[in-house]
């Protein structure tokens, strides 16, 4: 249900399921520009008429106003492919309208889990500008002042394309570190941040992102070596690489 949102009864057979999820993500991966208007419905009560986007990707949820009266929504199926869907569509449309639709999602976004599928938003250009300023790095285990953001300091570092690190049971081989590449964990409970990437800065520096509560990962000693430990497993240079701004 992660992968595709509410299932249908017929479909409980290995392979009705598995076309639906081939369905699904193949809806995702055909977007091109101009398929992209396709998704201008969600956040609002549009039908779906002859929208074959929306037929495939988008669930119809209650949302509560104003003096509790109730109105539907179309939301994303899933928050996995709300992750897909926003990670296609911040490269197709323009800036402006991509700012929109996350604006409209923001409930969804915060409900469904907000740091798997807002990370993408960072491979937007305009919206990393808008939001540079206001992101602060996490509250450090010492004493000392907070650093100012990495994205702040340097203004020009942002990530342009981005790669899934799959769940460790999936890895085959290690990988090549590179810059200006969103580097996004598969797994919920990956060890401190939702997504990072690293900065052509000298020395190199890894920028680490957390859209989630504060309450959801603690930034301790412990967390801090787990995240270190899990980055090595995927290659053996990023322990090399330190952790000098994380934005929240």
């Amino acid at each position: 249900m992660d992968e595709v949102g509410p299932l249908l009864r017929y479909i409980f057979g290995k392979r009705h399921c598995t076309a639906l999820i081939e369905k699904c993500h193949s809806a995702v991966e055909m977007t091109n520009s101009p398929r992209s208007e396709y998704y201008f419905g969600f956040g609002m009560s549009r039908m779906w008429d002859d929208n074959t986007a929306l037929e495939c990707l988008a669930k119809i949820v209650r949302v509560r106003g104003e003096r509790n009266g109730e109105s539907p929504f179309n939301a994303p199926i899933s928050a996995h492919l709300g992750g897909k869907i926003l990670c296609r569509l911040a490269k197709l449309m323009r800036p402006n309208d991509f700012n929109l639709l996350v604006w409209r999602l923001r409930d969804y976004l915060i409900s469904e889990n907000f740091g798997r599928c807002a990370v993408f938003a960072f491979l937007n250009g305009a919206f990393v500008g808008a939001v540079r300023r206001k992101l602060k790095e996490m509250r450090p285990p010492t004493r000392r002042q907070p650093h100012r953001c990495a994205l702040e300091v340097c203004s020009q570092e942002r990530p342009a394309r981005h790669y899934f690190l799959p769940s460790m049971e999936y890895r085959y081989e290690k990988i090549d570190v590179e810059c200006g590449v969103l580097y996004i964990p598969e797994v919920e409970k990956f060890p401190l941040e939702d997504a990072f990437f690293f900065t052509e800065s000298n020395p190199v520096t890894l920028v680490g992102l957390r859209m989630t509560t504060a309450g959801v990962r603690h930034t301790t000693a412990s967390t801090v070596g787990q995240f270190t430990e899990h980055l090595a497993a995927y290659s053996e240079g990023w322990g090399n690489y330190p952790v000098t701004c994380r934005g929240r």
